[in-house]
């Protein structure tokens, strides 16, 4: 066949494929125009999911008559200025929008009208294109004094084809609801208003620039937990500025759904954030957990290629380990200034669970001649001894907790000796230990209220840092085991592990093979104490074989020493003395992360006066 050129609609009408994909791509496209156009009030309806009508409003610098016919025309745009050799400049990208598509592309689809009056003065004037079919610009009315009014109806209605890959209208609102989303979390200082279907679903007025201001745009989207339970972010490396929000590993989510990442103020999924991203939180959280964060990148154009897809969704870094290195850095530096606090959504799961009780459990009920129908006062039971108080309620007797007496004030308080300071164990974030439940969970009273503690997560995380912190300086210590420990293993698994025999001394781990389908173990790191050793060369082994053999040791050191910290720690059901609690209590407040175990769990739950005296109906 000889070769033909393509008539112009239908090469408008492929680029409109890659530009266009559905409603919500071409509403990013209007939006980010609008933004070019230094827009600061942006508003946006969308009916039938979009494909029915799309209106885009906003009072940006407009435009004049003699620019509307331009601005239909395919790679016609303001956004890039020759240089005086007469060459354009694609490295150097400082607009959302650059390429001179999106126009001509949606008008060689749907019907598409756009009005406009320029900040300059003068008349408003309005273009009209159908399905390719430009009309001439015309004179029209406009109801502010700047801006632009881009009206689209019959999205692909000159393409019905594309009609058939469109989701329901309700799926597509969805996806034009998210997009605004992302677009006012990056420009805080716009006020957006979106309405679908006549019913407004989102109003945001302007914030003041800044981080406080970004924060409460991010409120008004992502909730009020978000912004209680959000780190700020804002650290610098070569030039590469890293600022926004990220969520405390206990406020974490089971899918990827509430992460933004922003560069130069455009929305991007890049597979490079997202990996840095997890990479940070990787002693934090569970593989089936994911962590809440709005990121904005900075950097300077020439460092970063956007023009690598059609819809600007993708970009490339010239450095990208330099991108990645400050993203992980930044966010372990705020991680760990957090130190030992946790989400305040753990408080108040904890609260929800609370249920008043009004009555005898287990289906029994007082009958009139019953000790409670003379009154609390009058009942012989509380009057006699404990033993016919246990007949009366069998059961009275044993307790839950073991209570650990009330000490003198000499005896709790602490002396800081660098300023002699008695300081009353109350103070402190964590409290004092009281008593110990179910010989897991340790309770304390602080000055406001009380804290539940999880014994074995917060020693788990614990012996985590110190192992952490050995390794790092390069000298963990470990410890011989009198008698060598031979673990039986799968061939494979054996095999797997006996290829790791340098990587695991690292972490004071001493194995060597021991013919087929075994390891013998020497030492183990001595934080450990005495450990299950069968169980932990087990377990290290189910690591290595879930990461892969082709992925060094190395890089998944936190795995294996969250492996082997959970043998190391205080078991749920070894009961603690009163200064053992009151120790692993202040060990975690020293200890950053402790807020929360090796896998995202919360290690503590704190609950203020307040909320225990709405419980009981006192406020």
């Amino acid at each position: 066949m000889p070769i033909r050129r393509l008539p112009p609609e239908t090469v408008n009408r492929i680029a409109a494929g890659e530009v266009v994909e559905r409603p919500a791509s071409a509403i990013k496209e209007l939006v980010e125009n609008a933004l070019d156009a230094g827009a600061t009030r942006i508003e946006i309806q969308a009916d039938g999911g979009g494909l029915s009508r799309i209106l885009i409003a906003d009072d940006g610098h407009g435009m004049a008559a003699d620019q509307l016919a331009l601005a239909v025309e395919r790679h016609a745009t303001s956004k890039l200025e020759p240089d005086d050799a007469g060459d354009v400049d694609l490295l150097r990208i400082h607009t959302l929008g650059f390429r001179g598509e999106a126009l001509p592309s949606i008008g060689s689809v749907a019907r598409l009208t756009i009005t406009s009056r320029p900040r300059e003065g003068g008349d408003a004037h309005q273009i009209t294109v159908e399905g390719g079919d430009q009309r001439p610009v015309a004179p029209a009315g406009f109801p502010g004094p700047h801006g632009a009014r881009v009206e689209v109806r019959d999205l692909f209605y000159a393409t019905p084809a594309r009609l058939k890959f469109m989701k329901s209208e309700r799926s597509e609102a969805m996806a034009i609801s998210e997009e605004i989303k992302r677009q006012a979390m990056a420009h805080e200082a716009v006020a957006f208003t979106l309405d679908l279907d006549g019913r407004t679903t989102l109003r945001l007025p302007a914030e003041h620039p800044g981080d406080q201001g970004r924060l409460k745009r991010l409120a008004a989207l992502l909730g009020r937990d978000f912004e209680a339970n959000a780190l700020l972010i804002d650290q610098s490396r070569d030039g590469v500025r890293l600022t926004g929000y990220a969520g405390l590993p206990t406020y974490s989510r089971g899918n990827a759904g509430h992460q933004y990442l922003f560069v130069n103020g455009r929305p991007v999924k890049d597979r490079l954030l997202q990996g840095a991203l997890r990479g940070a939180y990787a002693d934090f959280l569970a593989r089936d957990r994911h962590p809440a964060a709005v990121l904005f990148l900075e950097v300077d154009p020439l460092y970063v290629d956007v023009n690598v897809h059609p819809a600007k969704a993708e970009v490339r870094f010239r450095d990208p380990q330099l991108v990645r290195g400050l993203i992980v850095g930044a966010l372990r530096h705020a991680l760990a200034g957090a130190g030992h606090r946790a989400s305040t959504t753990v408080a108040a799961d904890a609260l929800a669970g609370f249920r008043p009780h009004w009555g005898v459990g287990n289906g029994a009920t007082f009958s009139p001649s019953s000790p409670s129908a003379q009154g609390w006062s009058g009942w012989q039971g509380w009057a006699g001894s404990a033993a016919a108080a246990a007949q009366v309620l069998p059961g009275l007797n044993e307790r839950s907790a073991r209570v650990e007496s009330q000490p003198t004030f000499a005896d709790q308080s602490l002396t800081n000796a660098s300023t002699a300071e008695v300081i009353d164990p109350l103070d402190y974030p964590l409290g004092a230990a009281r008593a110990q439940l179910h010989c897991t969970y340790i309770v304390a009273q602080t000055r406001d209220g009380l804290v539940v503690v999880d014994q074995h997560a917060a020693h788990e995380r614990l012996v985590y840092e110190r192992m952490k912190a050995q390794m790092a300086a390069g000298s963990v210590t470990r410890q011989a085991l009198l008698t060598p420990e031979v673990v039986e293993l799968d061939p494979a698994e054996a095999e797997r592990v006996s290829a790791r025999v340098d990587e695991l001394a690292q972490l004071g781990l001493i194995v060597e093979p021991f013919g087929a389908g075994a390891v013998l173990v020497r030492e183990t790191p001595a934080l450990l104490g005495d450990t299950d050793v069968q169980g932990l060369i087990r377990d290290i082994a189910d690591d290595l074989a879930e990461h892969g053999a082709a992925l060094a040791l190395s890089e998944r050191l936190g795995e294996v020493c969250g492996t082997m910290a959970c043998h190391g720690s205080v078991r749920a059901g070894r009961v603690l003395s009163a200064p053992e609690m009151n120790a692993l209590l202040r060990q975690m407040e020293a200890t950053p992360h402790s807020g929360q175990c090796n896998h995202g769990r919360p290690t503590y739950v704190e609950l203020k006066l307040a909320d225990l005296e709405k419980l009981f109906g006192r406020r």
